[in-house]
């Protein structure tokens, strides 16, 4: 067979399972993402892309337990499944599996690469499983996707990598991710909506990832007059917003909402400030989800690691010059190697300032 005669019958193969697949007006998906709070949020994007090509399907989302709440009364999904991790976590796992093969679902779709996730795709009895081909079990898929990682060179975002997985059976293009917070969400932040404001979401899991405090509040304290400023944040984070509350000296401009707020209210809230400044942590993909305008601060990691804000207003804030020792990694660390944190410190308070 020629090489021209070969992709046509690929396309020709493409183009049957995607009229397949849209006969199945009952499809059942279900979507398996495990990882951090904002990977699960950038997986929604695949939840709006199954919608928008599959509208009478039934879809579900796994999920680890304490994330649960970011989809809450999702209008596009049927059942929200829950793994707990920290408590009995194999013994967890394998009720899983079980509650999947009951379920019988026609495709699963998998965002992960680790074992444990490989097994609940690989012996869930779906017709189709889907996943990337750095998982250890994805001999087993019916469909496997070389997962690329992002470069300066040939940036790739996690939505268009995850989109991947699907462009079979929908196409290449992925959608936006997506939350979708309750009229009571929207309700319980309505108050903090009087006046123009800014969020400031400052905390993140590691410390290179973090915009110095010391840098927040100096920033804080040059916010026009006519702004206030809302500090979000999990309960973890309320000594931090309450140090940059106090330091910046500003009184009640200032207004420390770190653990008073679940993650669908802190994204109504982020949805109509003039601005949220977050770092390369979680805040940023709830602003995303919302279309919401949103400055990222990218302090020892890059956005062309591929996992950048998607709002229609973004902007990304980085050290100016070239630093040999940036990026130092790809998830953060708990400490600059070189003990300088150049690639914050040397970050200027105009530099944010300049977006508003």
């Amino acid at each position: 067979m020629s090489a021209v005669t070969k992709e046509k019958a690929d396309i020709s193969v493409e183009i049957l399972h995607v009229y397949y697949f849209r006969l199945m007006n009952r499809s059942t998906f279900l979507i398996i993402q495990t990882a951090f709070i904002g990977d699960v949020v950038l997986a929604t994007s695949l939840v709006e892309k199954l919608h928008q090509y599959f509208p009478d399907a039934q879809i579900d989302f796994l999920l680890r337990k304490g994330n649960e709440g970011l989809l809450k009364a999702h209008p596009y999904l049927r059942e929200v499944l829950i793994w707990e991790k920290k408590k009995d976590k194999q013994k967890n796992l394998f009720e899983l599996l079980r509650k999947i093969r009951a379920n019988k679902y026609d495709v699963v779709i998998n965002v992960q690469r680790f074992m444990a996730t490989g097994l609940l795709t690989a012996f869930s009895g779906a017709g189709e499983t889907m996943g990337f081909n750095k998982n250890p079990l994805s001999f087993l898929f019916t469909h496997r996707v070389r997962h690329i990682v992002s470069t300066p060179d040939r940036p790739l975002h996690e939505i268009q990598r995850n989109q991947k997985l699907i462009e079979k059976i929908t196409d290449s293009l992925p959608e936006k991710p997506r939350l979708y917070p309750s009229h009571a969400d929207r309700q319980k932040v309505a108050e903090y909506k009087q006046d123009a404001y800014i969020c400031v979401a400052p905390a993140s899991v590691w410390f290179t990832k973090q915009f110095p405090a010391e840098k927040w509040i100096s920033f804080i304290k040059k916010v026009p007059v006519k702004y206030k400023v809302y500090l979000l944040g999990a309960p973890g984070d309320l000594d931090l917003c309450e140090k940059i509350k106090l330091q910046s000296f500003l009184g009640d401009r200032v207004i420390n909402l770190a653990g008073k707020l679940n993650f669908l209210e802190s994204a109504a809230l982020q949805e109509s400030a003039i601005m949220s400044y977050v770092n390369d942590s979680a805040p940023m993909h709830f602003a995303s989800a919302m279309n919401a305008p949103v400055t990222a601060v990218y302090c020892s990691t890059m956005p062309s690691f591929g996992f950048g804000p998607l709002s229609d207003k973004s902007h990304i804030v980085e050290v100016k010059e070239e630093l040999p020792c940036r990026p130092c990694g790809l998830h953060g660390r708990k400490e600059c190697p070189l003990i300088h944190f150049d690639c914050a410190m040397k970050i200027t308070d105009e530099q944010l300032l300049s977006v508003i």
